[in-house]
């Protein structure tokens, strides 16, 4: 009864340790399918800011770069989309990209078809972010960086792109619809600014709550590179000095996104890193927890053995030894025969006596 009475709370308290290890380790396995569905994606959006460029020259052919990406995509969703909650809206992301190349009409026509589909995309990644539970992640360092890979550099290129894509468009439209295109294209060269403001800011609060060796060494470089495609887009948007510099623009926007897809990597990378760490540091408590109640459990029984042993021996040495009890009756028996034989002798010579 004892022992049950300590074993029921040493096996509650393990499995409670247990449940929450188990919800930890199944957190971040989920988040480390996030992190490789947005790898895939990231491949996507810069493939769709090619494919509508090359749309608005147009070329009806779909680039070779955005058939790779949906291929790459549908072949992550098929692995982790139920985890992800991912399949009907990728599903209806990718009949709407099959069908751009189809899309015939104005330039403004095919600029609208495409920011349709690159805002679902954007979408895409919202849905990652939340499903996995990255965007609820504790860390302070993968927090920000999932925030910098699911929103900034993703808003960053489409926003290039569109800024890019604008310029050549109103080079070539009439007065009064230029007029129109050219406050667009401010509006997207605001939002290439405020991008790149925003991203530097999740990185560089990453980089000062991070543990990592590896993070600021490893940003540092490509993170540059993003600014200075960054600064070129802004020397061709001529924001403030006249007409944009579609030439310019469109050098700018090929130097941007090679740069937000290599940070892109890198960003990933070191989410996937720091996860992996993660995973490795809960199963190991989750073995030392095996461990501590094994040793629990194993405690328990040698005391309740030893216990018992011990009670046994002390139980023995109050018992009567065998034989101790009979010679004790034999020599009370043996004096008394004695003390009654005295008596009576004696008292038979005194009546003897009195007869004479």
């Amino acid at each position: 009864m004892l022992t049950a009475l300590v074993l029921l709370p040493a096996a509650g308290l393990f499995l409670r340790v247990l449940q929450e290890n188990s919800k930890q380790r199944d957190n971040t396995r989920l988040e480390q399918q996030g992190v490789e569905y947005l790898g895939a994606l990231s491949k996507l959006v810069s493939a769709l800011a090619e494919s509508q460029s090359s749309a608005l020259q147009g070329v009806a052919a779909e680039p070779a770069s955005v058939t790779a990406a949906v291929s790459r995509v549908q072949g992550v969703d098929e692995r982790l989309g139920d985890d992800l909650g991912t399949t009907t809206r990728w599903a209806d992301l990718k009949d709407k990209i099959a069908k751009l190349p189809k899309v015939t009409g104005t330039a403004d026509e095919v600029f609208e078809a495409h920011v349709e589909v690159a805002d679902l995309t954007l979408e895409m990644y919202d849905v990652v972010a939340e499903n996995s539970t990255l965007a609820q992640d504790d860390d302070n360092d993968i927090w920000f960086l999932q925030e910098a890979v699911t929103a900034r550099m993703p808003e960053s290129v489409t926003a290039v792109s569109r800024m890019s894509d604008l310029a050549a468009m109103a080079a070539g439209a009439r007065k009064a619809q230029r007029q129109l295109l050219t406050i667009k294209f401010g509006y997207q060269a605001l939002q290439v600014q405020e991008g790149v403001e925003e991203v530097t800011d999740s990185l560089q609060e990453a980089v000062d709550s991070t543990n990592s060796d590896t993070l600021s060494g490893n940003l540092v470089s490509n993170l540059d590179s993003f600014r200075r495609g960054i600064e070129a887009a802004n020397r061709g948007a001529n924001i403030g000095g006249g007409a944009p510099n579609a030439s310019t623009l469109v050098t700018a926007q090929s130097s941007l996104q090679n740069a937000l897809s290599a940070l892109s990597d890198v960003v990933l990378k070191e989410i996937s890193g720091l996860l992996d760490d993660r995973m490795d540091t809960l199963n190991y408590k989750r073995f030392e927890a095996y461990g501590l109640f094994a040793v629990a459990v194993l405690l328990i029984v040698v005391a309740t053995f030893w216990t018992r042993i011990r009670a046994r021996d002390v139980r023995a040495g109050l018992a009567p030894q065998p034989g101790e009890g009979s010679r004790d009756v034999s020599v009370q028996s043996a004096g008394s025969y004695d003390t009654y034989g005295d008596s009576n002798y004696s008292g038979g010579r005194e009546r003897t006596g009195a007869l004479r």
